[in-house]
């Protein structure tokens, strides 16, 4: 099994046990494995073989010898008998938008249905309204989930794609004559999800490319191989190509590739403008003249007369208008950001204690965290009660003393919105805080009035510094709440708070057309993290790929401020 298939598996596990009524602190440790598993960046055949996966975030002890069973023998005993207790198409039912486990087992278990074109059928015959705790407009919010569902891509995850699109690069740059290997396409725009995983590679020659890339480990199918292009498809079902073109003409080439398909259009358009036809090959004077090679996408861009666009910017919302007249941004880098105000620790779920998170950051560079653990109303996480949040307090003096002026380390907290707006401690308890960040984890498919209200009452309360992932959506299969954006802009620009980009690759909310419309109404933005491990530090690429489709840079991002202007900013608030 691959480390997709054990994601999958550990997730099916926790979906049907959640299903079945089983306490949350079990179905929770399945879905953090499941998580760490998905993005993890070795094969986890490697930890079983080294004897080191309890070193997964997220694995203990019944999950590493859960892992080791699959491993060996591709099943799992527990999950067969679990199975037999629960049907397992039940779990496609919990990726309907509004249907939670609680009611997945109340339908099932009252109308014996266990299909989603079963469930579709008796919300349409009207047979889910009389249920318990259900009625017409639950009925109809599962009919529009459902709807909601079918219209899903299938695209790939950044986080899956990206990581294997560095790896597969990688690879085939070490085969002998190749100049560069780059990937392209969606990929290299950094959306949050792509269909395949494309790669140019420039090289003279194509056959030892080829052999390269169709022999690679997890390859289970060669789904086409020619002199220029090949196709693959993984063990989990992701695909990727290649393609290998001359290096005196991979400029074009990856300029082409790398889109989008408007960008293009605009740039085909100013080239013909200018007297050229401009093709994946390369730039071609329409009045007959040879060709005009570019080994580097600069070249094409300077012949064009525009500077380099970053590959982010690609998608034809003004950005050749905006660098023909001098105009494009310095965009934020990860370099940039030197604070990370949204991690936890082991006071509420994270793996590490303050003094290791701390020291972790500081490796990394950054100059001022903000420990926000859970608050004790998400006690599934098993969020700090305020007794627990004043010991805290003593531990991070402690760790700020061993560790000196190296790092500061902020004592906040990720406070739950609850139902009906208020926030989960008291004032008096904010006030004590050096930051706040507020989120929404529960009741995201409340009506639109009733959720964006309560994102704007906690927006308006003045110890919130920061929103967290403000939809709440989860990549690629739960739909963020439906909020009303234009009010949530509005409240936070009037406020001053700052709204998060979240770095999970799960996450990646807000997304950039959001981020790019706060940007405009001078609202601060957060990218942070979300760490729960060490390893989770180093997702701060992400959020930044995201700040950076938004046309963001560090002047708009309170972590790339100087910790100096930070503090002047809490202590204003």
């Amino acid at each position: 099994m691959n480390n997709r298939e054990l994601a999958d598996t550990f997730t099916l596990i926790a979906d049907l046990l959640e299903i079945k009524g089983e306490i949350i602190y079990k179905t929770l440790a399945y879905r953090k494995a499941a998580e760490s598993l998905a993005v993890l960046d070795r094969d986890a055949k490697a930890y079983w073989k080294e004897g080191t996966l309890r070193e997964i975030p997220g694995v203990g002890e019944a999950i590493a010898g859960k892992i080791e069973e699959l491993l060996k023998t591709g099943k799992l005993k527990f999950l067969t008998k679990l199975k037999k207790e629960v049907p397992p198409s039940l779990a496609e039912w919990l990726k309907v938008p509004g249907l939670g486990s609680k009611k997945v087992g109340l339908i099932w278990k009252t109308l014996k249905i266990k299909t989603l074109p079963q469930l579709e059928k008796a919300a349409r015959a009207g047979k889910l309204r009389d249920l318990p705790g259900m009625g017409a407009k639950s009925e109809a919010a599962i009919l529009a989930g459902i709807e909601s569902l079918a219209r899903r891509s299938g695209r790939i995850p950044l986080a899956r794609a990206y990581p294997l699109a560095l790896e597969i690069a990688a690879a085939l740059k070490k085969v002998p004559g190749v100049v560069s290997a780059e990937p392209a396409g969606s990929l290299r725009r950094m959306r949050s999800d792509v269909g395949d995983i494309d790669i140019l590679i420039a090289a003279a020659h194509s056959g030892a490319v080829m052999e390269a890339f169709t022999s690679l480990p997890g390859v289970a199918r060669v789904l086409g191989r020619g002199e220029t292009k090949s196709s693959v498809e993984f063990g989990d079902g992701v695909r990727a190509q290649v393609w290998v073109h001359p290096p005196e003409r991979f400029g074009t080439a990856l300029q082409y590739a790398t889109g989008s398909k408007d960008h293009n259009v605009k740039l085909r358009e100013l080239a013909l403008k200018k007297g050229y036809s401009l093709s994946e090959h390369a730039l071609k004077r329409t009045n007959g003249g040879s060709e005009i090679l570019c080994a580097t996408e600069l070249e094409v861009y300077r012949t064009l007369g525009l500077p380099w666009i970053p590959p982010e910017l690609r998608e034809d919302h003004g950005e050749v208008e905006a660098a023909r007249q001098g105009r494009l941004p310095r965009l934020i880098e990860t370099k940039d950001i030197v604070g990370d105000f949204h991690i936890h620790t082991t006071g509420s779920d994270g793996r590490l204690s303050v003094l290791e998170m701390a020291r972790a950051a500081l490796k990394r560079g950054r100059k001022a965290i903000a420990i926000t653990d859970h608050s004790v109303g998400l006690g599934i996480a098993g969020g700090l009660d305020i007794a627990r949040h004043e010991r805290q307090a003593e531990e991070i003096r402690r760790a700020q003393e061993t560790l000196g002026g190296a790092i500061t380390i902020l004592h906040g907290s990720e406070v739950e919105i609850r139902a009906d707006g208020t926030l989960d401690y008291p004032d008096e308890i904010l006030a004590g805080l050096d930051l706040v960040v507020a989120s929404l984890h529960t009741g995201l498919r409340q009506p639109r009035e009733k959720v964006t209200a309560r994102a704007l009452k906690a927006i308006r309360n003045p110890h919130v510094d920061i929103l967290a992932h403000p939809t709440g959506r989860l990549l690629p299969d739960r739909e963020g709440a439906d909020l009303d954006m234009e009010a949530v802009f509005a409240a936070a620009a009037e406020a001053g708070v700052a709204l998060e980009i979240n770095s999970h690759p799960n996450r990646l909310d807000l997304d950039d057309p959001h981020a790019r419309r706060a940007k405009e109404l001078g609202i601060p933005i957060a990218i942070n993290t979300d760490a729960h491990s060490e390893e989770d530090l180093d997702r701060l690429f992400y959020g930044v790929s995201i700040a950076r489709r938004a046309w963001l840079g560090k002047e708009d991002v309170i972590n790339a401020w100087p910790v100096e202007k930070l503090l002047a900013w809490l202590k204003k608030r």
